[in-house]
């Protein structure tokens, strides 16, 4: 729930300086010079990159928590398995111990969005942040019946 708030919290304060840079660059427009109408122009440009980005993000991460929450109704979820040390952080071989065993279960039903979904969770713990949106985007797209690109 932390999680959630935070993320609802700092996607209203993106959205609050969009707005503030948005009202700028329309300032700057209407000021009529070339100069400012330029760069009036080039800072619109960044509110409507960071809305996309802001959407895209926030799409990626609906579309995540119903795959989960799915996972969880059939008890699918992966069990928390992983060392931890003193400090809580998890230990690297148990992380690489349970990914192998992931990754050979993906490569056993590579058609399972199920299979991608944990994988995509041992890339997570495992610090492989890349890996882990794309092993859940390609979840995403086999749940919902989209081409997969390869």
């Amino acid at each position: 729930m932390g999680a959630k708030i935070t993320y609802a919290v700092t996607a209203a304060v993106l959205v609050v300086y969009f707005v503030l840079v948005g009202s700028r660059g329309v300032m700057l427009i209407q000021s009529g010079t070339l100069l400012t109408v330029t760069f009036g122009v080039a800072v619109l440009i960044l509110p409507v990159i960071g809305i996309w980005f802001l959407w895209k993000n926030t799409q990626f991460v609906s579309r995540a928590n119903r795959l989960a929450a799915e996972l969880d109704a059939e008890g699918g979820l992966p069990v928390d398995e992983l060392k931890r040390t003193p400090a809580g952080r998890i230990d690297r071989d148990s992380a690489d111990e349970v990914f192998a065993r992931r990754k050979a279960e993906t490569e056993d039903a590579p058609d399972d969005w199920r299979s991608w979904f944990r994988l995509a969770i041992a890339y997570h713990d495992a610090s492989d942040t890349p890996r882990a949106r794309k092993a859940m985007q390609h979840a995403i797209a086999l749940h919902d019946g989209k081409p997969v690109r390869a």
